[in-house]
């Protein structure tokens, strides 16, 4: 498989780093070709405007979506979102690695989805959900928490992790095709001890290996809401 991570963290010595490095370690020695982004690296640029493109399609109102469909017919991407485009459009796994801040990822990291997964080539034109264009893909996350297990479990103070990772597994990577899988993650990461971090690590090896095979998170088919995007009523 082809493998890509986009990282985004900006220690390179934090446990997001010792995570990344450990799953191109895993994934090598599995014979997985990896990719990586270190958005924090390469000094990306998270802020969307008329830098997206070489292309103008109207110079006096700005439209992202507009602008996105003109870039996608005149090859008019800018070269570092072309670039993140080539890499999405080539693996076959998308692995997003951070950690949780105020309940989501990263300024950085929604900087690049609102770059990268453009109008028209991520999602459009009735490819969404489960007819996505990256239908046939796998995508994870790997992150971690500042608050422990207990904390975000359902009956946590802060609920249920999943609820607060809905909006990117599904308004994001399963809203544009992607198979989820489950994520990974590691909670407390800066709290725990060197050997529960050692045993996030092993865990998280283990996700790695079976990366091919693990079952998706179930999301419900398009077939089954109607026209107005409600859920069809059974019988």
């Amino acid at each position: 498989m082809k493998v890509f991570i986009v990282h985004a963290h900006p220690e390179p010595q934090s446990f997001n780093g010792a995570l990344t490095r450990h799953a191109q370690q895993v994934l090598q020695a599995e014979g997985h070709e990896v990719q990586v982004s270190d958005l924090y690296a390469m000094g990306w640029n998270p802020v969307s405007g008329r830098g997206n493109f070489t292309t103008v399609a109207n110079a006096d109102v700005y439209k992202q979506q507009a602008e996105e469909a003109h870039a996608l017919a005149h090859h008019g991407f800018a070269p570092d979102i072309q670039a993140e485009m080539d890499k999405v459009s080539a693996c076959d796994a998308l692995i997003f690695q951070f950690p949780l801040w105020w309940f989501s990822m990263p300024a950085i990291l929604k900087g690049w989805v609102d770059r990268v997964l453009a109008s028209g080539f991520a999602y459009g034109g009735g490819r969404w959900h489960d007819r996505g264009v990256f239908r046939g893909k796998r995508a994870m996350l790997s992150l971690t928490t500042g608050g422990g297990e207990t904390y975000f479990s359902a009956e946590g103070l802060s609920g249920d992790i999943m609820m607060q990772l809905y909006p990117i597994n599904y308004g994001v990577l399963r809203f544009c095709g992607f198979d989820v899988l489950p994520p990974h993650i590691s909670f407390a990461a800066a709290r725990v001890s060197p050997e529960q971090r050692a045993g996030y690590l092993e865990s998280y090896a283990q996700r790695l290996r079976t990366l091919a095979t693990t079952p998706p998170l179930v999301y419900p088919s398009l077939e089954e809401f109607d026209e107005t995007f409600r859920r069809r009523v059974a019988g």
